[in-house]
């Protein structure tokens, strides 16, 4: 009976066993669910990518393009400037997309109308800054691919400056990550882009205030409502939505929690069974998957002291110096991170005095998975060179001097007696008889 009973917890344990170890382990990526058949998770600072799905599949964008026209806006105008609209800006927008009711012949500035163009997503407003900048769409097409590529876009193509329906305008999730975190080191972009509402105010050709747009963008839109469809995120930024047919649902997300920025890019989504929007429930998911699982860490306060050494060649009270961080250095770990990180430091070849204060003297950097984190190393204070060293130089020139101005000045007697000294030896005959006295050239005086 103790037989089968050991067999029987022996087979039971073994059975365990086999269990677990096929049970595959379990990562918060591999639980992460998202709707849209492309889409994309970066933080902002690095680029780096926190989860991704088909993101170089090529898509529609729709109106996530009014980024790219935004950047240019704000890189080739001054906010001040003045364009005009034409005929053509507001005509060739078909009637299904979405106008700002603006003018023929009317005159706004840019930043109206990048207003216009990231709130409520106007068309016409598109054109019009485009054919400000280029004088044409087209051409300014050629310029919003250009720019693409400057940003490290790999896949993009536009033909038009506000993503109407165009078989050939296309691009990537990831090429519309690169966009939006370009757009977002823009302030004037930044600052729009959160906005939930805008007016237009009278101009030389409408002198009513009635032009009043809300945002696209329903994580932005604040309300109390418990309901499955309310979006509302708090940590949302921004950036830009997108919705045509044939793109289906659209978004270039932003949202900052504590100091931890990302960004989120939905293309080709539609609506779920329950009618919501898959559109911001995958935002809501991929947001919540960043700030649940990672975090920024600042490991280097700008300007903050590193360590101190001592400096070869360097008076008694300047010998000790301070090496400063230049640069915040932050970040990018996994919440549960308990390992230390340990820098790579590297100072210039044969640091010796003097130093000036803030020189750079070396860097220092941070390796975390395929990501480089680096600063400059600077001087804190200055370190003044040992005086015990010119000393001794200004002493041997002097001795050299002198030496050579006793050279120059010497008595000339003292040539002749040089020359006396290496006369032959001289004979004398001796009166007495014939013997020879010798003289040595020592005797001489």
């Amino acid at each position: 009976m103790k037989r089968i009973k050991y067999f029987l917890l022996l087979f039971i344990s073994i059975l365990l066993i086999q269990l677990i170890w096929s049970c595959p382990l379990s990562y918060a990526n591999s639980t992460l669910h998202t709707y849209s058949p492309s889409c994309i998770l970066i933080e902002k600072e690095t680029g780096q990518i926190l989860y991704e799905k088909d993101s170089h599949k090529i898509m529609y964008p729709a109106s996530t393009t009014k980024i790219m026209t935004a950047i240019l806006a704000v890189e080739k105008c001054k906010l001040t400037d003045i364009a005009t609209v034409s005929h053509n800006a507001i005509f060739t927008v078909p009637s299904s997309y979405v106008n700002a009711n603006i003018k023929e012949g009317e005159e706004l500035t840019i930043e109206q109308l990048l207003h216009i163009l990231l709130i409520p997503s106007a068309n016409d407003a598109a054109n019009v800054l485009a054919e400000h900048i280029s004088g044409s769409v087209d051409k300014f097409a050629d310029l919003m691919n250009e720019k693409a590529k400057e940003i490290g876009c790999l896949n993009t193509h536009f033909v038009n400056a506000n993503g109407i329906y165009n078989k050939n305008h296309t691009t990537t999730a990831y090429d519309l990550a690169l966009m939006g975190k370009y757009a977002m080191n823009n302030k004037t972009i930044r600052d729009i882009v959160k906005k939930t509402t805008y007016t237009l105010p009278t101009t030389n050709k409408y002198n009513k205030t009635d032009r009043i747009f809300h945002t696209t963008n329903d994580l932005l839109r604040e309300n109390y409502s418990k309901a499955k469809d309310n979006y509302y995120y708090p940590n949302a930024i921004g950036i830009k939505t997108g919705y045509t047919s044939e793109a289906g649902s659209c978004i270039i997300a932003g949202a900052k929690k504590n100091n931890l920025e990302v960004i989120v890019v939905i293309l080709g989504a539609e609506s779920t069974k329950d009618g919501l929007s898959q559109r911001y429930l995958d935002c809501i998911n991929l947001f919540n998957y960043a700030f649940d699982h990672y975090k920024i860490q600042t490991v280097n306060e700008k300007n903050s002291i590193l360590q101190q050494i001592t400096v070869k060649g360097a008076t008694k009270d300047t010998k000790n110096l301070e090496v400063l961080v230049q640069d915040e250095i932050s970040i990018l770990l996994p919440q549960n991170m308990k390992e230390e990180l340990t820098p790579e430091i590297v100072f210039q070849d044969k640091l010796k005095a003097p130093i000036s204060v803030n020189s750079v003297i070396g860097t220092i950097t941070y390796h975390v998975d395929d990501e480089t984190y680096s600063s400059n190393l600077i001087a804190g204070n200055s370190v003044i060179a040992s005086s015990v060293l010119p000393i001794l130089i200004r002493i041997v020139l002097i001795m050299v001097t002198v030496y050579l101005i006793y050279l120059l000045l010497r008595n000339p007697k003292d040539k002749n007696l040089n020359k006396k000294k290496f006369k032959k030896h001289s004979y004398k005959k001796n009166k007495g008889g014939g013997h020879f006295r010798f003289t040595s050239l020592n005797n001489l005086k």
